[in-house]
């Protein structure tokens, strides 16, 4: 059975029994505490928890996932694999176990055709209802196991619903292991289906780990996963998941790539598993969004990356890998997944670009590494130090993981506590400086705390006004609570209903001032969380004596504000115009919105070309010039993710978001502050683009008044070019290439007249030589040479004295300093000689230094008074040695 058949008989199967089909989520999951999603339930746990009520009492997914906990046992064993996809079924509140068992049976059974003699299953130990629903279907007491925490029983980790689970396996037969069922044997039994009930809740744990059960949920769910690539290869017959039809094309791609097939067995079989099972992973987390980085998902990518590659050497592939294997992958599974066929040209540049640098990494490091291992077995030690893969890995940037690898290889280990210490002592020695500044932080963070135990949340008012009457709740001065602070102190300051926008997605907070009906008067400085959701305004006391619980007019800095919504609001529309004209991955990384310039962060791999900058701020003005309505809704997490609405990285969001729409082309989550309507962002300037990172870059840009005041220096500054040129603006550049074509023709005119000038000074020079021991020697002070030419004629001189042995020292005066150079023949040189020697003394008379090696240097020093004295020190110097030779 082919896997798109598997696939539609499963969704088939679940629909026409209630469930509600459900998209997979992508690889980058919407939960905060995971770096990607890894298993089905990843977009339901708000369901599972009672965050959010379900639109529907049950549903079925075939879910994308990502895990590299097993990466070592892929191509070790038949059923690891970085990346898979889990069919699975799920109950919210509606069914329970008496179900879910009977649809798993009835699926493998009789929808798949499994053998039933063939299935044994696992329950928790303490599960009897659960051993009792599947002897009650007909599994015999025989082929059911029970086993302990570890293995069948299912939790998040947290304090939240918690439950048994039992587990659905294939004998597979004797020729993948040892009798005894899935207890004894994982490769044998292979699990195929995961069954979990969540029938628990559990409290919060203690130091120990321990969490108590608390009972029974009112409303029990059914969590199920059913690996389509271990169920594709018992279907399809296949030794191991590379040889079913899911990667069976890959897999051939890198036997072509080798120029020979996979052995049964050995290491080389497992590196020929390695490559073809993580091109895969490769190409889906590229195609969702993944780019290679330092840490995060991006590590993980580049980590997958890496070892591929390193597996491919090992099979002889020299050339390029990565760039065959995913579009593979992508021709194999493009229809089924369109995201890879839509990211195809992305995912062959970013593992193009990748397997270029790590190329040359994995060369450099290899090469170290190599004579590392050779020197550690010479000593007779098993392991490699820990300071050699702390130098690979910092210095030439060699994963930890390669170097284990390379060492197992050669019987070797790797000291990797030591790694740790030095990886942990590099750590330390960043954060050290940052340590005060840390508990001054913590100090405030206390202080925050005990504020906002006693005080209402403070109600934000600045989407419609500016202005509003608020009293003051709370009073913080050098980090303490107090009751008053007087003029010139610098307070934090908490309101009851403000109209100040706290710092948040990029926008900096909001400034203005604060008056008291008893003519107080504050100056707000800034505006931001002092803990999530606890607003607090910085501020500095202008007049009279603030006290708590007075009241008086916040007034926003308008013009300010107004500033910081055409920024943030062109900040949406650039965001939108990078995606379409760079591809979904470049997605928003990371912003600052200040008023008229934005800075933003994006995820891309290689740098814009002009190109591409001009048609990005093209169609940013563009949209601009329409003018589109800019809209603010609230809506439900799910509607508004369903709706399309962006969602930026590292920012945190409730259940009940804000929607900010700019026409039909822009949709984010935003709590931010915008314009009314497109065109009231003003004319928006693109300054600059840079890398701030691994696949990662920054603009810089202008908007609204700051356009224009852009926009006026250049025209004045063209202006005045013009003038100067006394020429038209639009004619300046012409006239500018001209003036610079004619100045760079009479400067070469210049050039060769001087290096004449020069050529007959070298042979003047060369005709005052002076017989001394058995050569000649030229000592000479000259005048109107720049330091950039002394070197050169002493060597010309030199060259015009013939093959004999000669010396030549030349000394000049140059802006108030004195300078010398000296040049000797290369039979001088060729027996030891180094010219830099002559001039040791004579620099130090000068006080100066010496240097160059071979048979020309040079020297200087601040005495130019000296010089005459330096060249006399060098031509005893030089007397001597033509006198020894």
């Amino acid at each position: 059975m082919r896997s798109t058949q598997i696939r539609s008989l499963f969704t088939d199967f679940f629909t026409s029994r209630g469930h509600q089909p459900v998209p997979s989520s992508p690889l980058i999951p919407d939960d905060p505490t995971l770096l990607l999603a890894n298993a089905g339930m990843n977009q339901f746990k708000p369901y599972f928890l009672g965050e959010t009520t379900p639109p529907f009492p049950r549903a079925t997914s075939i879910q994308k996932c990502a895990r590299t906990s097993d990466i070592d046992n892929v191509g070790r064993t038949n059923r690891h694999a970085t990346f898979f996809e889990m069919m699975g079924n799920f109950s919210f509140g509606d069914y329970f176990k008496e179900d879910a068992c009977a649809f798993a049976w009835e699926l493998l059974t009789e929808g798949y055709g499994l053998e039933k003699d063939k299935l044994w299953i696992t329950v928790f130990k303490d599960d009897d209802e659960a051993e009792h629903i599947w002897r009650r279907i007909g599994v015999p007491a025989s082929r059911i196991q029970r086993l302990g925490m570890e293995d069948n029983y299912w939790s998040m980790g947290v304090a939240g619903p918690c439950g048994p689970s039992s587990e659905v396996n294939y004998d597979r037969g004797p020729a993948f292991g040892k009798e005894g069922g899935p207890a004894i044997d994982g490769e044998r039994y292979v699990e195929i289906w995961n069954l979990v009930f969540m029938q628990f809740q559990r409290g919060e744990g203690d130091k120990k780990g321990n969490f108590p059960i608390l009972g029974e949920l009112d409303r029990k769910g059914i969590d199920t996963g059913l690996g389509l690539d271990r169920l594709a290869a018992i279907l399809q017959d296949a030794q191991n998941v590379c040889t079913t039809d899911l990667l069976l094309p890959t897999f051939h791609t890198v036997q072509d790539l080798a120029g020979r097939a996979c052995p049964d067995e050995g290491e080389e079989k497992v590196s020929f598993q390695v490559v073809t099972e993580h091109a895969r992973s490769i190409a889906f987390l590229v195609a969702d969004g993944v780019l290679p980085a330092k840490d995060g998902r991006g590590y993980i990518l580049r980590r997958l990356m890496r070892r591929a590659i390193r597996h491919a050497r090992r099979l002889g592939i020299d050339g390029p890998v990565l760039p065959a294997t995913t579009a593979s992958v992508v021709g194999n599974l493009g229809d089924v997944w369109p995201e890879l066929a839509g990211q195809a040209a992305l995912i062959e540049q970013v593992v193009t670009a990748e397997e270029e640098s790590f190329t040359r990494t994995l060369a450099q490091g290899t090469r170290l590494l190599d004579a590392a291992i050779s020197r550690t077995q010479g000593s007779g030690s098993a392991a490699l130090p820990g300071e050699t893969a702390f130098e690979l890995a910092d210095t030439y940037g060699f994963p930890l993981e390669l170097t284990v690898e390379a060492a197992r290889e050669a019987g070797l280990t790797v000291d990797e506590e030591r790694f740790a210490t030095l990886l942990d002592e590099q750590k330390k020695r960043a954060q050290a400086g940052g340590k005060a500044k840390t508990a001054e932080a913590l100090r405030k963070m206390d202080t925050y705390r005990e504020l906002a135990a006693r005080l209402p949340r403070t109600e934000f008012l600045g989407y419609d006004h500016l202005t509003a009457e608020a009293t003051v709740t709370g009073l913080i001065s050098g980090g303490t609570v107090v009751p008053y602070a007087g003029v010139g102190s610098e307070v934090e300051l908490t309101l009851d209903r403000s109209p100040f926008y706290a710092e948040a997605g990029g926008q900096i907070g909001d400034t203005g001032t604060l008056t008291m009906a008893d003519g107080t008067r504050l100056e707000i400085t800034d505006t931001r969380y002092g803990l999530e959701g606890f607003r607090v305004h910085s501020a500095r006391v202008l007049e009279g004596e603030l006290h708590t619980g007075t009241s008086g007019e916040a007034q926003v800095d308008a013009e300010r504000r107004a500033g910081l919504m055409r920024s943030h609001s062109a900040t949406h529309i650039l965001h939108a115009v990078v995606m379409a004209t760079l591809g979904d991955h470049a997605r928003q990384q990371g912003s600052l919105v200040e008023p008229d310039r934005l800075r933003f962060d994006f995820a891309h791999f290689t740098a814009l070309t002009p190109e591409q900058l001009h048609r990005i701020e093209q169609a940013v003005n563009g949209h601009v010039l329409d003018d589109p309505d800019v809209r603010a809704w609230h809506a439900d997490r799910v509607e508004a993710e369903a709706a399309g609405a962006i969602a930026l990285f590292g920012e945190k969001y409730g259940e009940r978001v804000r929607i900010v729409d700019i026409g039909d082309f822009s949709r984010e989550l935003c709590g931010g502050t915008h314009v009314a309507h497109g065109s009231q962002v003003g004319a928006f300037r693109l300054l600059s683009e840079s890398s701030i990172g691994s696949n990662l870059r920054r603009v810089e840009a202008l908007t609204g008044h700051g356009t224009l005041r852009h926009l006026d220096t250049e025209r004045r500054l063209l202006n005045e070019l013009a003038g100067l040129l006394g020429t038209r603006p639009t004619d300046a550049p012409d006239t500018l290439r001209k003036r610079l074509d004619a100045l760079a023709a009479a400067q070469e005119k210049l050039a060769r007249l001087r290096a004449e000038e020069l050529r007959q000074q070298a042979g003047q020079l060369a005709a005052k030589a002076q017989p001394a021991g058995r050569g000649q020697l030229v000592v000479q002070r000259v005048t109107g040479i720049a330091p950039d030419e002394l070197r050169g004629l002493a060597a010309d001189t030199l060259g015009r004295l013939g093959h004999g042995t000669a010396i030549v020292i030349l000394g000049t005066e140059h802006d108030g300093k004195a300078l010398l150079a000296a040049a000797i023949s290369p039979t001088l040189h060729q027996d030891g000689t180094q010219a830099s020697q002559i001039l040791t003394q004579a620099a130090r008379t000068v006080a100066g230094g010496s240097g160059g090696r071979g048979p020309l240097a040079s020297a200087g020093g601040r005495r130019p008074e000296a010089l005459n004295d330096a060249l006399n020190l060098a031509s005893q110097e030089a007397t001597g040695l033509l006198s020894e030779h």
